[in-house]
């Protein structure tokens, strides 16, 4: 445990912030493993009008740096092409 003052503050924000980002993944892997779901019983309606909102999420999490930037363009390109290819 830290005996700093200074160290006490920076574990206070390392917890916080780490409960934060985990949310935030929590919701980035749900939203992804839904939309998956939803191609894989066929049913693409429902996840084109779902894509709007996991794209949301992703770009949300790239901004404050949960993901990489170049991971959430590589998640995007992925949802993007199976539902391209489910609805061909």
């Amino acid at each position: 445990m830290p005996i700093i003052k200074s160290a006490k503050k920076a574990l206070r924000q390392n917890i916080k912030r780490r409960a934060k980002n985990k949310a935030v993944k929590r919701n980035l892997k749900s939203t992804v493993k839904e939309i998956r779901a939803l191609v894989a019983s066929e049913k693409t309606g429902d996840a084109q009008k779902k894509l709007p909102t996991v794209y949301k999420v992703i770009d949300k999490a790239a901004k404050t740096g949960i993901i990489k930037r170049n991971s959430a363009a590589r998640k995007k390109s992925s949802i993007a092409k199976l539902l391209t290819k489910t609805s061909a």
